[in-house]
């Protein structure tokens, strides 16, 4: 069987664009911890039936970013200090342990990268951009991951990007208020991480991610 080209693959479900859209929205921080969303304004909203939405909701609480009550709707979660916490030493753990298993050669090459992405991240700033911010953000943490080109890392450090995009995101305006120290910091594990002083690093990475994502529960 020949397989199929992307333009004539089938598009997606609607059940699928219902999850996506709605995803897309809890984790950019459109839809806020404590949001209550119906089936019925949310059909409508997405111009679709709500056995799809119905369908998207489930799998989206499957996740544990709702949580569904009968005959009420869906409530948007948050992550809790906990959550954060754990978030937080999962990414230490793995950003370090990239760090040491990087070589000379691929240190220099992602720190030309990095040097970009904090550049990057003070146009977005200055433009008050908070998608491209978060983004931009992201991508400087995990090149140290890509740097120590282990593959099994990177998959690990995948699963924690949504939540960490969402507790990025979930600081809101706020985020722009750390821009510079955030930078500084940025700038700090840039010439640690080139200098292959792992000790500093680690140290620099241990405070900069403890400030990264206020803790936002549902109320």
């Amino acid at each position: 069987m020949t397989p199929q080209s992307p333009s004539s693959a089938p598009p997606p479900s609607a059940a699928e664009r219902a999850y996506e859209a709605l995803r897309t929205r809890i984790l950019d921080g459109e839809l806020e911890p404590g949001t209550m969303l119906g089936e019925t304004p949310l059909a409508a909203e997405l111009a679709m039936s709500r056995t799809p939405v119905r369908s998207a909701l489930t799998r989206l609480q499957d996740e544990g970013w709702v949580t569904i009550y009968p005959k009420r709707g869906a409530l948007v979660r948050g992550l809790g200090p906990r959550a954060i916490a754990e978030l937080a030493e999962a990414r230490v753990l793995l950003e370090t342990a990239s760090m040491r298993r990087a070589s000379g050669v691929a240190r220099a090459a992602a720190a030309e990268r990095l040097e970009d992405l904090i550049a990057d991240q003070r146009a977005a700033l200055a433009a008050r951009d908070l998608p491209t911010l978060v983004r931009t953000l992201q991508t400087f943490h995990r090149v140290f991951v890509e740097a120590g080109d282990s593959q099994v890392q990177l998959e690990l450090y995948a699963r924690l990007a949504d939540r960490h995009r969402f507790a990025l995101s979930s600081e809101g305006e706020g985020l722009f208020a750390l821009g510079e120290e955030a930078l500084a910091e940025h700038t700090r594990l840039l010439e640690t991480f080139r200098d292959g002083d792992e000790s500093a690093f680690e140290e620099v990475l241990r405070a900069h991610v403890a400030e990264n994502g206020a803790p936002r529960e549902a109320t």
